[in-house]
């Protein structure tokens, strides 16, 4: 039921990955980026709410509740996926991010209620665990594919504001392997009908129109669990971190590491594809340690605060101790612990929170709980990394990845706030 998840990781490790590279080839300057990522996180703001209560009140005998949604999503996550690359001007690269992000989340959030729709509190650590294992393989070999791409000949550079061939045909391999292993999910996949599928059909009866539909969102908005609201505070921090990443290692690895700046430049491009390897070493090392929390969440119970609090102090160090290394290959280890954030941060908020939610309202919930996602992005993207990075350290454009790191660490401490046993341990 996670198999899914391999392809939606494969569209956000390239876009994570490479959009700012495709941006910097179209001509962007370096503290521009973050607003050309703004309509992404702005979609998702309406969007993930919205497809989580269509979700919650979708039912058919054949195709369930949740996987219409994952079907919607490939269809047009694929095809944006195919054509960004292709992008001729800034404003094109910035639709196709927005299309390609908001297609991504109609199809993520559902996944995400797949897990706590089937599974007993008791395995939900688990669940989500084995979904970030996938998560982990799918960004590990997403983030590498324009690297392997030049390894079998296929061109990393171009002519001055051309996306180079090896990201294109990375772009197309994600885009196939998104949607098979979406529709393998889909196709392999049973969903329980709702326990009381009579009253299920009168509530939905009730809920129709659609004024109705976004009063009950931002009732449910209002109304939200107190350890949601906790959570948002963790979710703040641990998502600007990221955002931060995604829009500045490229620029950031390559001038500073790796001293190119000459977005045509072969040192460039060669640099450009190392950072995605470098990417995907997080993405790796996120697979292994869900792997080993798999393990153990399978065996024993687990303080899932505790988790998670010194796994994001892992990946704040991480960031920090890139601004200080003297040879490329430490950035491995960097991002090896920023990947033990990264498995963290997509399995031990999500078991936390599906514990304290009402069942009939997880899509809605996880939908609403993934504005904890996209609001630290809209403020990154609007002005928040540029201004704190350079109030904070420095000018120089490295100083963003000690800016991702302090997040991290304040998102490590946020988990102090959360106090309710039922969401801090496996029940």
């Amino acid at each position: 039921m996670s198999f899914g998840f391999l392809g939606i990781q494969f569209g956000f490790a390239l876009q994570g990955g490479f959009m700012s590279r495709i941006f910097q080839t179209l001509g962007a300057e370096k503290d521009t980026i973050p607003i050309l990522w703004i309509a992404a996180p702005l979609t998702g703001l309406i969007v993930q709410p919205i497809v989580g209560y269509l979700s919650d009140r979708t039912w058919h005998h054949k195709f369930g509740r949740r996987r219409p949604f994952f079907l919607i999503g490939a269809i047009l996550s694929t095809i944006a996926l195919f054509f960004a690359p292709y992008s001729s001007a800034l404003w094109v690269a910035a639709g196709s991010l927005w299309i390609l992000d908001a297609s991504i989340n109609i199809s993520m959030e559902p996944f995400r209620a797949l897990v706590a729709d089937k599974l007993p509190d008791s395995q939900r650590s688990y669940g989500f665990v084995v979904q970030t294992l996938i998560i982990g393989i799918g960004t590990w070999i997403a983030s590498n594919l324009p690297w392997f791409m030049t390894q079998i000949g296929i061109p990393n550079t171009a002519a001055p504001g051309v996306v180079p061939d090896s990201v294109k045909f990375a772009f197309a391999v994600g885009a196939v392997v998104l949607f098979s292993s979406i529709l393998y999910t889909i196709l392999t996949t049973e969903e329980y009908p709702p326990s009381d599928l009579e009253a299920f059909e009168k509530e939905k009866e009730a809920s129709k129109g659609f004024f109705t539909g976004v009063q009950e969102i931002f009732k449910n908005i209002a109304g939200m669990p107190e350890v949601m609201k906790k959570l948002g505070v963790v979710q703040f921090f641990s998502w600007f971190a990221f955002f931060t990443m995604w829009s500045f290692a490229t620029p950031a690895i390559t001038e500073h590491v790796f001293k190119a700046t000459d977005t045509s430049s072969e040192a460039y491009n060669n640099a450009a594809d190392s950072v995605g390897n470098y990417l995907g070493t997080y993405g790796l090392v996120s697979m292994v340690f869900a792997l080993i929390l798999a393990f153990i969440t399978s065996k024993v119970k687990i303080n899932r605060k505790l988790v998670h609090m010194l796994s994001l102090f892992t990946g704040g160090f991480g960031f920090i101790m890139i601004f200080f290394i003297s040879e490329p290959w430490m950035l491995h280890i960097c991002f090896a612990m920023v990947g033990v954030a990264w498995a963290s941060i997509l399995s031990m908020p999500y078991a936390m929170l599906s514990s304290t939610v009402n069942p009939n309202q997880m899509g809605v919930y996880m939908g609403i709980f993934n504005m904890f996602i996209v609001i630290p992005q809209i403020v990154a993207a609007v002005g928040g990394i540029n201004f704190m990075y350079k109030l904070l350290f420095g000018e120089e454009v490295i100083f963003t990845m000690v800016l991702a790191g302090s997040s991290l660490i304040l998102a490590g401490f946020s988990n102090l706030l959360i106090t309710d046993r039922a969401a801090t341990h496996d029940g």
